[in-house]
């Protein structure tokens, strides 16, 4: 799927959710390549820290502000992600940073109720014109802790957050009114498929109790206009540059092999 831009129905069912899933937006050839690399990927396993949810559990991630020349980069810097982002936001947008979410079979825990601009509002961005796109790596759904929305919860505005285990929880207090009034949506994802949500949308997912894991890419992107105002953990502005379609299958490759081949011991593991 080249060159995808939202139509304007698709564009005001964001802005009225808060949200909007777009099926397959990476092929099975792309998908693929991105399951292949992350699962071979030694350092993203060795680097990825555990977040506790509050309740037992624990999710594993790795969060990079920086962009290199490896396929993660190749899916940022995507048309597909960055033309709708700039839709989205109302023009240009830059690399706030990136994510791979682990949520292993039978052990990944929950993410809280929250809103990601419940804290990144405290890294000196003053709007909330943040967005980010999730891509399903393995297919997402109710049993594995699939992404859970509450439809058009954005409105709401930031709510104040609190402490919950190793993350970072919206007011229990408004997300359980919140809840009685909007719709509970799950998020159920084939491999290759997104959903763009607005930073002030509440999300959530549930403990994985099944034997299937679920590993997802996150994209987050800032506006340009809404360059922080301070120094914190994520970047201020800095161009973006979008990168043609067949950079991900071509870097995806190239990487993969060096990775099986850094498990095989055929060079060092720091290439």
């Amino acid at each position: 799927m080249n060159h995808f831009r939202l139509i304007p129905e698709q564009l005001a069912q964001y802005h009225a959710d808060g949200f909007i899933i777009v099926p397959q937006l990476f092929d099975t050839e792309e998908i693929t390549l991105l399951r292949q690399v992350a699962e071979a990927d030694q350092a993203l396993k060795e680097r990825a820290v555990a977040r506790k949810d509050g309740h037992g559990g624990a999710i594993r991630l790795l969060v990079e502000n920086e962009l290199g020349d490896d396929i993660y980069s190749a899916f940022v810097r995507s048309p597909r992600i960055v033309d709708v982002m700039e839709q989205l936001l109302g023009g240009e947008v830059y690399h706030y940073h990136h994510k791979m979410i682990l949520k292993e079979a039978f052990t990944g825990g929950a993410w809280e109720w929250h809103q990601d601009y419940g804290y990144w509002y405290q890294f000196g961005c003053l709007y909330p014109l943040l967005a980010s796109c999730m891509v399903a790596v393995d297919r997402a759904t109710r049993e594995n802790g699939c992404l859970q929305v509450l439809r058009g919860s954005h409105h709401i505005g930031r709510i104040d957050h609190i402490r919950v285990g190793d993350q970072w929880g919206a007011d229990p207090e408004r997300v359980e009114v919140a809840r009685q009034r909007h719709e509970l949506v799950y998020c159920e994802l084939e491999p290759g498929s997104a959903i763009f949500f607005h930073c002030n949308l509440l999300h959530c997912s549930a403990p994985n109790n099944s034997p299937n894991r679920r590993w997802a890419f996150i994209c987050c992107y800032n506006a340009a206009r809404n360059n922080p105002y301070k120094e914190s953990r994520h970047p201020r502005y800095s161009y973006l540059e979008k990168w043609p379609e067949s950079r991900i299958r071509e870097i995806g490759q190239r990487q993969l092999v060096q990775l099986r081949q850094q498990l095989a011991g055929a060079v060092p593991s720091s290439v």
